[in-house]
């Protein structure tokens, strides 16, 4: 698939708007030194995202984010770039979180965002569900992490 651009804006984007098979990408969001080492020390304490010193000597060869940090970049661009400012409703959660290749202080990432499906609801008509593969990539085009959103979206008024 080729990368497509959406026909409107964010803040009048509703669930007709996600077609299946789009492709997005959007970004960049550096990933910086002192955000990794902060992050890591409230939530993932481990000396390869907390400690430049040991991280050096690690199995990485120096320091990485954590992968929640990561995913936390990559939900940064998508809540600003990509999901609908005026019809998002929720999400009963993500599927298939992988951690691919570590995100390093200095990365520059971008998402690239697939429609899988977007499914009206038979029960509630005024929304649907749309499924979306995540990937994080880096500037030298690796995937560095990814996941499978579901979104449910509100309707275009009538």
């Amino acid at each position: 698939m080729s990368e497509a651009a959406f026909a409107t804006a964010i803040d009048d984007r509703y669930f007709e708007d996600y077609v299946p098979g789009s492709v997005f990408r959007f970004g960049p969001i550096a990933v910086e030194e002192a955000e990794v080492i902060d992050f890591a020390r409230r939530f993932d304490p481990q000396d390869m995202h907390i400690d430049p010193a040991k991280a050096a000597a690690g199995p990485f060869g120096g320091l990485i984010a954590s992968g929640w940090h990561t995913i936390g970049l990559m939900m940064r661009l998508f809540v600003d770039h990509y999901l609908s400012h005026v019809a998002s409703l929720a999400s009963p959660g993500v599927d298939e979180v992988r951690w691919l290749k570590p995100a390093r202080p200095g990365d520059s990432l971008s998402l690239r965002l697939t429609i899988l499906e977007a499914r009206a609801s038979a029960s509630k008509p005024d929304r649907g569900i749309v499924h979306t593969l995540v990937e994080g990539i880096n500037q030298r085009g690796e995937t560095v992490a990814s996941f499978k959103a579901m979104n449910f979206l509100g309707r275009r008024p009538a």
